[in-house]
């Protein structure tokens, strides 16, 4: 896979760059694992802004993926490898032995063909789901549960990839990808490798309107705004705000501290990111 450049025949396309595909084996998704999803424009259901600089965007159905991957011991064949307009990542169809159809997040080396297992018996290949008592210290994982049966939460994005650091007790060390060293159950899944689509980084957007493409509006700069609108509004000529940057109502942008104690989880972080 790579990148592709464009001929600066138009301020647009000077600096944009977009991904070759070349992996994409297949141009239609599977019918049956898709579902309409409604856009709400970041209102609530009191019809209230409660996200901004979200709206508009193309027409996109919804791939129902399989972060669980709890259908033990059934082998299956990788059918196809596919564009997912909702991640960064490519997903893989996967037919099972039974008959069944299931996505999966793709890994960067899975292929079309390729065998696919879930469960304890399963093999320590790339794309396979294991519990991570089963999965040797210093293998590179994705896709990892935070509570066993309730799926995947941790390292979906395109490129990513955790390590498994050492096993003590009932809990094993995993290091994520900002660096955080955290406690998780050794009953939790994870699967083998590491996620696919690594270029996704490296794309340039080149113009304002693709980022309408993909739903994002227009974001405005506090400093730009009038006092009335933004505490870094106003002054004489162009200021860079006069006080911390913050948002709209106040709140501190960069540094402060927004955790809720009750909800802190600090008692599983061996190391924090920062």
């Amino acid at each position: 896979m790579g990148i592709k450049t464009y001929n600066p025949t138009s301020p647009g396309i000077r600096s944009k760059t977009t991904l070759t595909f070349d992996e994409i084996t297949a141009e239609r998704p599977e019918k049956s694992l898709l579902l309409s999803k409604g856009r709400s424009g970041g209102r609530n259901n009191y019809g209230r802004m409660t996200s901004r600089h979200m709206g508009g965007g193309h027409k996109r159905f919804l791939r129902i993926i399989d972060f669980k991957r709890d259908k033990d011991n059934v082998p299956a064949r990788v059918v196809s490898i596919e564009y997912d307009p909702y991640r960064s990542s490519r997903i893989a169809l996967l037919n099972y032995k039974d008959g069944e159809k299931r996505y999966i997040l793709a890994p960067i080396d899975l292929k079309v063909g390729d065998a696919i297992m879930s469960g304890a018996a399963a093999e320590i290949r790339s794309g396979n789901s294991i519990p991570l008592k089963n999965i040797p210290v210093g293998t590179l994982i994705h896709n990892i549960e935070l509570r066993k049966g309730k799926g995947g939460q941790l390292v979906r994005s395109a490129g990513l990839t955790a390590q498994l650091l050492a096993k003590e007790g009932g809990m094993v060390h995993v290091r994520l990808p900002s660096g955080e060293v955290r406690l998780i159950s050794v009953e939790c899944k994870a699967t083998i490798g590491q996620v696919g689509n690594p270029e996704h980084e490296s794309i340039s957007i080149g113009k304002a309107g693709r980022s309408r493409w993909l739903g994002k509006r227009p974001r405005v700069r506090g400093v730009a705004m009038n006092p009335v609108d933004h505490p870094m509004g106003g002054g004489e000529g162009k200021t860079s705000g006069g006080r911390h940057p913050c948002s709209p109502w106040g709140m501190p942008a960069k540094g402060y501290k927004t955790r809720k104690k009750r909800k802190l989880s600090s008692k599983y972080i061996l190391k924090r990111r920062k």
